[in-house]
């Protein structure tokens, strides 16, 4: 016994440092495991949270969709009161002794109709997802705020209905305006253009390359870090001036009247970004080629066997009496504005451009950093 007690005597500091060290290891061993625990849920809880921002996201997209389809009708009765052919083509049937004048008219109104209604439909779909995707970016981080004291509503229900009637802008004094300036690109390009006329394929194309060449002529350009900003000159016609309908300078205004004016703001910033700008000349080329493809099914020579496909060169050999090209130029807005799955629609919602710019709006607006502004 006595022995052991000399030899715990003779090592006592060994022993000691061994129990640091042990116990050292142990604490440390302990601290790794809560850290470890820690990061695991942190990791957890992110995922759970990008779970959940991606099915929201994507719920939103669907709602973009939907609201785009539902809308289309009220888009198309308006061009289709403010361009009313159809009370032409009844004039023309009563063999009136103006019928010349009528289908001057027509050959105008016509092209006017079918052009605005690519137009307008291609700024419909890329204006909601900007709009829709801002105020869900808000929904997102107000729902995620739920349950905390303090917190105020980013875009509550008031905010979200207001701001969203911009989008009358667009369907009212847009169209309008939009309508006056096609119109008088049309009457540049065709004005002068003989009924008896024959166009190829080829030479619509380009007819209607003109027409948009006028009405997209005015594009603001600035310079900015050393290289140019392209504004569209298509802005005007989907969001009103900023003077209109509300002002931060206008007596009062409640706090979200300028709660609104904040995201009407941030949705003009938006539609100013060269990368609108890029996804909404997508868009128009996109469409522009889908009314070219509509038309030149009725420039198929009638004796060519339908099962074979016709190659472009014979396309473009095939011309056709601008008479009988208004007609079918005008019944176009039934497939352009049509709120049933068309491909003309359904192509401009799936484009993968508007999809990539849907997702970076909404990132942008469904961030932490977000609330804290």
């Amino acid at each position: 016994m006595l022995s052991v007690w000399s030899f715990l005597k003779r090592h006592k500091k060994k022993f000691v440092f061994a129990g640091a060290v042990a116990a050292g290891v142990y604490l440390l061993g302990k601290y790794a495991q809560k850290k470890i625990r820690d990061v695991q849920e942190r990791e957890a809880a992110e995922y759970i949270a990008q779970a959940r921002r991606q099915y929201h996201f994507e719920s939103n997209q669907r709602t973009c969709n939907m609201t785009v389809l539902s809308m289309l009708p009220t888009l198309r009765d308006a061009l289709m009161q403010q361009l009313n052919s159809e009370s032409l083509t009844v004039l023309l049937k009563n063999r009136p002794s103006n019928k010349l004048e009528i289908w001057e008219d027509l050959k105008i109104m016509s092209f006017t109709r079918s052009v605005v209604a690519v137009y307008s439909t291609c700024m419909l779909v890329v204006l909601l997802r900007v709009q829709l995707n801002i105020i869900g970016g808000y929904i997102y981080l107000d729902n995620a705020a739920v349950g905390k004291n303090g917190t105020t509503q980013l875009a509550p229900p008031e905010v979200q209905q207001q701001y969203l009637s911009s989008i009358q802008h667009l369907l009212g004094d847009g169209l309008t305006e939009l309508i006056t300036v096609v119109k008088q690109a049309v009457q540049k390009v065709l004005g002068s253009s003989s009924l008896k006329h024959n166009l190829s394929l080829f030479d619509l194309e380009e007819k209607l390359k003109d027409v948009r060449r006028l009405v997209e002529q005015n594009q603001d350009s600035s310079l900015h870090c050393g290289r140019v900003e392209t504004r569209s000159p298509l802005c005007p016609y989907m969001l009103a001036d900023e003077e209109t309908p509300l002002t931060s300078q206008a007596p009062g205004l409640t706090e979200k009247d300028f709660t609104t004016i904040k995201l009407l703001n941030e949705t003009r910033d938006m539609l100013e970004s060269p990368d609108f700008s890029m996804v909404l000349n997508t868009c128009l080329n996109r469409g522009f080629s889908h009314l070219l493809d509509n038309v030149a099914e009725f420039f198929r020579p009638a004796e060519q066997d339908l099962v074979q496909e016709a190659s472009k060169n014979s396309l473009c050999s095939v011309g056709l009496p601008l008479a009988k090209i208004i007609p079918i130029v005008n019944g176009q807005i039934h497939t352009v504005c049509s709120e049933t799955p068309s491909h003309f629609v359904q192509d401009l919602l799936m484009m993968e451009q508007v999809k990539d710019f849907a997702a970076n709006v909404y990132e942008a607006f469904s961030t932490p950093q977000q609330m804290e502004k």
